[in-house]
């Protein structure tokens, strides 16, 4: 069995990577889980209450038994849903719990996961072992020190853990702090990101350190398939107005879109397999967005035209036998 997690799905990863023991139910199946919770938000039910954390440090719950019971109270809401059925084999077959969760069980519930969770067994490689995972692979940021790859080295583990290669927070001129992030960038490789080639040879040095740590791959998630083939100089004048801050969203796009095209030219070299999903609209909710951040469920799927959004890239690049993508449409 193999498992890819993204940034958003994992939690606290170090959970998993330094093997302590999961905290208890609502920290484990409900706070981090936006699937989860953006169902329940959906129908009234405030992400404070559920223990979410707000980016402005203010109140939320943090009684775990509390944000448990809220849930089991509203456990119905999940019914007909893929998080349901996970929820529902979860609680049986790994935890061996075979009740309907709802108000009136939510504290055996709890009280019974919670004695599990105090068990070695079910740490996580011991779970780990248990599912015969072969390979667990996680999405970073370039800007992420893979702390957490290098303390499994360090650790004599075995279970084979993999990074990605998630480059959004340097590609993408609209996600917040852009420029700042560019920078930093250019403080981990060493070179000068405020010009075009120093940029992209960034890309070129961070994704072999990634590979240092198993990567295989690359992951892209853009609002859009589009893609484009500018010619260099003018992909570096676009690059100097991302890094200005001055794109209007159709030039943030062409970025991006330009970004798709590098990477490819990229994997041609390295090897890593290009992943891309694009067609949904994230953090469409500026109000959750400013309280409580991004990747917090209120993603929305938009219309995507894969057939000449592609065309700029598969005309560079497409013909290269070395080259593997894998398009996620929806």
């Amino acid at each position: 069995m193999a498992i890819s997690l993204n940034e958003s799905e994992t939690g606290d990863k170090g959970e998993v990577f330094r093997d302590v023991h999961f905290p208890d139910p609502a920290h484990l199946f409900v706070t981090p889980d936006h699937y989860v919770f953006r169902m329940l938000h959906s129908q009234g039910i405030s992400l404070e209450s559920l223990g979410v954390p707000r980016v402005d440090g203010g109140d939320v719950e943090t009684d775990a038994r509390a944000i448990w019971r809220r849930f089991a109270e509203n456990y119905h809401l999940l019914r007909g849903t893929p998080s349901r059925i996970w929820l529902d084999h979860s609680f049986e077959t790994v935890f061996g719990w075979s009740s309907v969760l709802s108000a009136d069980t939510a504290d055996d519930a709890y009280d019974h996961i919670s004695g599990c969770l105090l068990q070695d067994d079910y740490r996580p490689r011991a779970l780990f072992e248990r599912f015969n995972i072969e390979l667990l692979s996680t999405t970073e940021s370039p800007l992420d020190d893979l702390r957490w790859h290098k303390e499994i080295r360090q650790s004599g583990w075995n279970g084979r853990v993999v990074t990605a290669y998630r480059p959004d927070p340097v590609v993408d001129p609209e996600y917040e702090g852009f420029t700042e992030n560019v920078g930093r960038f250019g403080e981990l490789t060493g070179e000068d990101t405020t010009t075009w080639q120093g940029y992209l040879a960034a890309h070129r040095l961070r994704r072999r350190y990634f590979m240092e740590f198993g990567a295989t791959s690359t992951d892209h998630g853009y609002p859009t398939a589009r893609t484009e083939s500018f010619p260099q100089a003018e992909a570096s004048a676009l690059f100097d107005k991302a890094l200005a801050g001055r794109c209007t969203a159709d030039e943030a796009d062409a970025f991006r879109g330009q970004m798709l095209t590098e990477m490819a030219r990229m994997s041609q070299d390295d090897g890593l397999v290009m992943q891309i999903h694009p067609g949904s609209v994230r953090n469409h909710s500026a109000d959750v967005y400013a309280r409580f951040g991004r990747d917090k469920g209120f993603d929305i799927p938009r219309r995507t035209d894969f057939v000449q959004a592609l065309t700029p890239l598969l005309n560079a690049v497409g013909n290269d036998p070395n080259l593997t993508i894998i398009l996620y449409a929806g």
